[in-house]
């Protein structure tokens, strides 16, 4: 277990880390940002995870459309994700070219945050509520903990343009719009039909494709949050 005692901690980064369980004590934390999958989190005695989810929620109603178990729901808040994501593709249109390829504090770039989207799609929708065995789309990003990229299909030097990536988001969201519009609710509720054998995701055998489909519409709020972000800041 790693102590810090008496640290000037001050302007670090602490990037893909593990924090779990780990106690802040008599600390000094301002203007801090912390982004991330968070639950259980406790400050000067008050868990505050609870207040945070509610407050997003409110700011976000979307969110709770995502987290539905009705079809209908569902596809609201799919149509909704995609319409924003529209607005921000017209948005980098307009920015200075190139705007689409700049990354920001270290984080991807907006047509990296679209490529990892494919990959999303392909990995937790498409192999996972579809039973796909087709190699997943050369242009997609994966994280560089996901084992055998290239096996599955993914071309780690791939750099498509801003329209390419487009092209295909558009042809996944219709295909995801179009198994919304005739899923059932029990469908939705029963085991992922996810094939044998290796690839992405390895541990979602098990899991129910509504619990997969969630995974895919929250990686799509939240990478759009983290782009409008940056772009907030490339325009500022």
């Amino acid at each position: 277990m790693a102590t810090f005692e008496e640290q000037d901690l001050t302007d670090a980064e602490f990037r893909e880390c593990d924090l779990t369980r780990a106690r802040f004590v008599g600390v000094v934390m301002q203007d801090a940002e912390i982004d991330g999958l968070i639950g259980n989190l406790v400050v000067n005695g008050v868990e505050v995870t609870s207040y945070v989810e509610a407050e997003l929620d409110r700011r976000h109603p979307v969110r709770l459309l995502i987290r539905s178990a009705d079809p209908a729901d569902l596809t609201q808040g799919h149509r909704q994700l995609q319409a924003g994501w529209a607005a921000t593709a017209e948005r980098l249109r307009a920015m200075p070219r190139g705007s689409e390829h700049e990354r920001v504090g270290g984080e991807w770039s907006a047509v990296e945050t679209l490529r990892h989207l494919v990959f999303v799609h392909d990995s937790w929708f498409r192999r996972c509520c579809l039973g796909s065995t087709q190699p997943f789309t050369a242009i997609g990003l994966a994280t560089d903990f996901v084992p055998d990229q290239e096996e599955q299909g993914i071309d780690r030097a791939a750099a498509p343009s801003l329209d390419e990536v487009l092209a295909v988001r558009d042809a996944q969201a219709a295909e995801l719009t179009g198994w919304l519009a005739t899923v059932t609710p029990e469908e939705l509720s029963a085991a992922a039909p996810v094939p044998d054998g290796p690839g992405w995701p390895p541990y979602a055998r098990g899991r129910t494709a509504l619990r997969c489909l969630h995974t895919v519409l929250g990686e799509e709020w939240a990478h759009h949050g983290f782009c409008v972000r940056d772009l907030d800041l490339l325009d500022g």
